[in-house]
């Protein structure tokens, strides 16, 4: 027998859980459905931490949306108790026309942000650890820092619970479809029914809505968390996140976490994959990479490997996320997509697809977003 929901919301990762929290909170029968266990590490959404930044290199139309999930990262903090968002302040580190660097500074100017344009000398003064050559610069801004991803998780979990949600762990989804009466969920444990549909199914996307022919790609992450020779230099009150475009490739990393080490990864590159075939093991030469990149420009900060781990970044052709309603079927709103640089916003694209799927449309601006543009 099926029962029936006003949404069902399919993959409750950094997305799908923020989504099934606002439903829950706007008085929708919601059942979330995830794969795997709750806070898995298969996907996109584990590994400790995720930046978070306002200076939007990418494009500033992301700067009103971003600035919607620092708000919305904070409310959850007070409404469940959990320390989610830690300020450190950022460096974007390039050559004066890199992206890095020349986006952050037109998304600073356009939206009147905070920041500072530091040469290398003054990056060094201010932050011992960092070594630049002299090619490069800096944009620092201070209202940067990183999201604890599971944290934020159990948080979404809390609060859609809180407000009536049932969320169902390690029940992979084998079909969907849409009815007269709405759409029709089948899992590997029973058939729900819905007036809705919210598809947040991260790395899994392209297989989850074949129909739509999704430009998509999925490439294998690596992040490498070393001891710091010098801790003193790295640790959060020295150290910021950091985004660095250099001639070795693009970077980020985070400052020391207690117990874990300093973690550093390439975002520029990576084998292409699919969440079924993914590579989990780590080689030396992917370590040794990583470590020379921190012996050039922040020397002190490698040491002995603490640990190792893989994600997967969803990419689109132009690197933006794609939030639309499905073309065929508007009571089918997804996300995907999110290239590397999402998890930040997660808790304003909750916000976003519980007004797609209630409304039909959102106070938000995610027009450059849609799918219309492929």
């Amino acid at each position: 027998m099926s029962k029936s929901y006003d949404v069902i919301v399919i993959g409750l990762g950094g997305m799908g859980s923020a989504t099934a929290a606002q439903l829950a909170k706007r008085g929708q029968r919601v059942l979330g459905l995830e794969q795997f266990e709750r806070n898995h590490a298969n996907g996109s959404s584990h590994g400790i931490s995720r930046i978070i930044r306002e200076a939007y290199f990418e494009a500033p139309e992301y700067v009103p949306l971003v600035q919607r999930a620092y708000t919305l990262w904070r409310e959850l903090e007070k409404e469940t108790g959990r320390f989610l968002l830690t300020i450190t302040g950022g460096l974007n580190i390039g050559a004066p026309d890199s992206t890095f660097v020349s986006g952050s500074l037109a998304s600073a100017k356009q939206w009147d942000l905070p920041h500072e344009y530091l040469n290398p000398a003054e990056v060094a003064e201010r932050f011992p650890g960092f070594k630049l050559t002299d090619d490069l610069v800096a944009v620092f801004e201070p209202n940067a820092g990183y999201l604890k991803p599971e944290g934020c998780q159990l948080a979404h979990f809390h609060v859609a619970g809180k407000h009536g949600a049932e969320l169902r762990f390690e029940e992979p989804v084998t079909e969907w479809e849409a009815t007269d009466a709405g759409v029709r969920v089948t899992t590997s444990k029973g058939v729900y029914d819905a007036e809705k549909l919210v598809i947040t199914a991260g790395p899994w996307a392209g297989q989850v809505m074949a129909d739509l022919g999704l430009p998509l790609s999925v490439r294998r992450i690596v992040n490498v968390h070393f001891n710091p020779e010098q801790r003193n230099l790295f640790r959060s009150q020295s150290c910021p996140v950091y985004l660095m475009e250099v001639p070795e490739g693009e970077y980020y990393g985070f400052p020391i976490f207690p117990g874990r080490g300093l973690k550093i990864g390439r975002h520029d590159t990576g084998e292409q994959t699919t969440p079924q075939d993914i590579r989990r093991s780590v080689d030396a030469a992917e370590i040794k990479m990583l470590r020379e990149v921190l012996d050039k420009y922040m020397p002190g900060a490698s040491g002995m490997v603490k640990e190792t781990l893989t994600c997967m970044y969803t990419d689109t052709p132009d690197s933006h996320f794609i939030i639309d309603l499905h073309p065929e079927h508007a009571n089918v709103a997804f996300a995907c997509g999110f290239s590397g640089h999402g998890f930040k916003f997660a808790s304003a694209i909750g916000e976003v697809l519980a007004e797609l799927a209630i409304d039909g449309q959102t106070q938000h601006d995610i027009g450059f977003l849609s799918l219309g543009r492929f």
